[in-house]
């Protein structure tokens, strides 16, 4: 006769055996542990399930905040859920010790491709034609393939038009990667044509570089030289 399974533990989220004071610092431990071994921004409903009934998270997570104070990371409120996140000063040091290549999760973009992603942004869900009128000059189905595979954009819905054209909108990565927790924070229209985003063409075909100063992360691409995009019909 074979040993008997060993029946997994019961979670016990509510820990109501724990006084108050060793309730709390319990689950802020918890909540803490599962954002330091995620790859990726931990959702609030995950976070919560690691509690009980009776915990505000927003309380909690702000006492973590309070003792990270002194760290040179924070806990960042990322893509609808929660990352820890290196502090804007220890950029430099980061780069330096990872490689001077090592950016932004190894992002390059060229000023074409910096002005799509933007535009994605704010106009999603946009077709390549609007982007390209924007421009002022073509923007090639490669510069949008490629953001493509940096999973920075997706397809989004059929335009109701003759060819139904794809149109783009922005993933869950791009929200990560500017530090973002969801398209609410970025700026409205005024404020991003203030900050570069055309709401014409351009006299001179040449694309300003309005995402870190539109999202405010300056560090967070390494801007390459443009090459020419070769022109493509929709």
């Amino acid at each position: 006769m074979g040993r008997a399974e060993k029946l997994p533990e019961q979670f016990d989220a509510e820990l109501a055996d724990l006084p108050p004071e060793a309730r709390w610092r319990e689950w802020m431990g918890r909540v803490e542990a599962a954002i330091f071994a995620s790859p990726e921004p931990v959702l609030r409903a995950t976070l919560a399930g690691l509690v009980g009934r009776a915990c505000v998270l927003d309380e909690l997570i702000a006492d973590i905040r309070s003792e990270l104070k002194a760290r040179p990371y924070d806990l960042a409120a990322v893509a609808g859920g929660w990352q820890h996140r290196t502090r804007p000063r220890f950029a430099g040091p980061v780069r330096q010790a990872l490689g001077a290549s090592d950016s932004a999760s190894g992002l390059q973009l060229t000023q074409t491709e910096n002005f799509a992603l933007t535009a994605v942004a704010c106009l999603q869900p946009v077709t390549r034609q609007r982007l390209s009128q924007l421009l002022g000059r073509e923007i090639s189905r490669d510069v949008m393939a490629r953001l493509k595979r940096l999973e920075l954009i997706g397809a989004g819905p059929r335009v109701a038009q003759p060819g139904a054209p794809l149109t783009y909108v922005t993933t869950t990565k791009f929200l990560s990667v500017f530090g973002l927790n969801s398209l609410r924070d970025l700026p409205d229209m005024d404020g991003l044509v203030e900050a570069g985003l055309p709401d014409r063409g351009f006299d001179d075909g040449l694309a300003p570089d309005p995402l870190d100063a539109v999202l405010g992360r300056v560090d967070a691409i390494d801007q390459a030289a443009d090459e020419p995009d070769a022109l493509s019909a929709d």
